[in-house]
């Protein structure tokens, strides 16, 4: 049986994740095989098995450049930095460093826009960073927010040189390996012209500009189609922003289509990227926003179950001889739903379905993909641990809410969605009420599994070997609500100790 073998049993215009450019023809790696799971699972239960030689620290076979350094960063908006509405101090900024770099993340991609006091924020991250010890290896670049951004006239580079002067010294600057130049990269920016008539010229200018100060490496994230990329000088390579989620998938779609999406769009990128250009590619555990028309007018899903996580990460790390880079989005984007870092500093308005719904789990689990990336190796599994998580309330309940249920509410599932990491084969049991029980067996190694959850219940699991619970993930405070106050589309993420 193969390593990658699956069994199972049964800001505004382009908005954040609402583009979908290009053809879409390239799955998850595909199951192998495929039979009825039966031994003490419920129905509706589901388990992957991974195996992996020596508990997961397999070399990845599909990896031409195995022993190639990639990288991992992770999208940090300094927009919920605003300190005018709940303070984000310097020691704040130095907690989430240390902690992203206790994860083995490379650095924060610095989301920023036009307001001048998101400078100050900026500054105050690289202040921060100064108190690391040189041993911490943590490094930025900014990624210009082009629908905050103004980009029509040439006056509008002065906000890129402001940025570019004040830091460009900085050793926390991360500078492409390539070549030795400070990345660049932005959200959107394809209608920007900087006075120079095309997106073409506008963007060889402002590069023309910035390299005055330090040369550059510019990643955009433009939502065009990619075959315009070789017209485009200034672009060393790009970033596909909307690669991360199943954004194809629409209500009314057969179930095949809908547990079966497919991630296929950084293969047309990847076709015109050309000439050693690099790539960056986007990973994403989650998206939900429930903004109503009197604010953003943003309220929609996109299908995050199926292990989405995990699965998009498995198929980066086979690609990794084609891809350079990955960003995760997002360490604190709240609003969306797809934050791993602590719930702290401003929020934009989504506290609503944000708080009380943790997700740093992700963080930790995310750390075993970022070791493969980086370095075309599984790190072995060495803890028994469980990571679970799930909605907080059934897809078709009621709510009083004042803004509707999110377009495309019926494509996620009532389940609870569980990764295991096992050092020897054990047993699982996981629950939703006390006389509600799944049982699955797993071998050494990580495994993929969820069971239905039941309204008004919990989510409980714990691994048994030798009839010793070696570890158990119980989120107390976690209920399935039957009657929500509002339409949460959003996830609890819990981890075992």
């Amino acid at each position: 049986m193969s390593d990658s073998e699956t069994i199972k049993s049964k800001n505004e215009a382009p908005q954040r994740g609402d583009t979908n450019q290009g053809q879409r023809a390239f799955n998850f790696a595909q199951p192998l095989q495929t039979f009825q799971w039966t031994k003490n699972a419920q129905a509706g239960a589901h388990v992957e098995l991974n195996f992996g030689r020596d508990a997961g620290a397999a070399k990845i076979k599909e990896a031409s450049t195995a022993g190639t350094r990639n990288y991992v960063f992770a999208h940090f908006m300094v927009g919920n930095t605003y300190f005018a509405l709940q303070p984000y101090t310097i020691d704040d900024w130095l907690a989430d460093i240390k902690l992203a770099a206790s994860q083995d993340i490379d650095g924060f991609v610095l989301n920023v826009g036009a307001e001048d006091w998101q400078r100050q924020r900026s500054a105050d991250c690289f202040a921060a960073s100064k108190r690391l010890p040189d041993s911490t290896n943590f490094k930025f670049f900014f990624s210009f927010d082009m629908t905050s951004i103004p980009g029509n006239s040439t006056g509008d580079v002065q906000l890129f040189r402001n940025y570019m002067s004040a830091n460009y010294q900085s050793p926390r600057m991360f500078k492409h390996p390539r070549n030795g130049n400070i990345v660049v990269s932005t959200f959107s920016g394809e209608s920007s012209t900087f006075g120079q008539g095309s997106t073409e010229n506008g963007w060889a200018y402002l590069k023309s500009e910035l390299n005055k100060i330090f040369p550059i490496y510019f990643i955009p994230s433009f939502f065009i189609n990619p075959a315009r990329y070789p017209g485009i000088s200034a672009m060393d390579g790009a970033f596909n922003w909307n690669g991360g989620w199943p954004i194809q998938l629409k209500a009314g779609m057969s179930r095949s289509e809908i547990e079966n999406a497919q991630l296929d769009s950084d293969l047309k990128h990847l076709q015109y990227l050309t000439g050693g250009r690099t790539f960056m590619a986007a990973v994403s555990p989650w998206f939900f926003t429930h903004y109503g028309p009197d604010t953003w007018n943003k309220n929609w899903i996109y299908r995050g179950d199926d292990w989405l996580f995990v699965k998009r990460w498995q198929q980066l790390i086979s690609m990794r001889d084609r891809i350079d880079m990955v960003q995760i989005i997002s360490w604190n984007d709240y609003g969306e739903s797809h934050y791993i870092g602590p719930i702290k500093g401003a929020q934009p308005n989504s506290q609503a379905w944000v708080d009380g719904y943790p997700h740093t789990a992700w963080l930790y689990l995310n750390r075993y993909f970022t070791k493969a990336f980086q370095t075309g190796t599984y790190p072995a599994i060495t803890k028994d641990q469980i990571f679970m998580w799930a909605r907080p309330h059934p897809k078709n309940s009621t709510s009083a809410d004042a803004v509707p249920r999110p377009t495309n509410w019926q494509l996620t599932d009532d389940t609870a969605w569980m990764v295991v990491f096992a050092t020897a084969e054990a047993s699982i049991e996981a629950y939703t009420t006390d006389d509600t029980k799944v049982t699955f067996s797993v071998k050494a190694g990580m495994t993929k599994l969820s069971f239905p959850l039941k309204a008004d219940g919990g989510m409980k699991a714990s691994m048994i070997r030798n009839y010793r619970v070696v570890a158990e993930c119980n989120p107390i405070a976690y209920r399935f609500e039957s009657r929500p106050g509002v339409y949460n589309f959003n996830a609890c993420v819990a981890m075992s100790p």
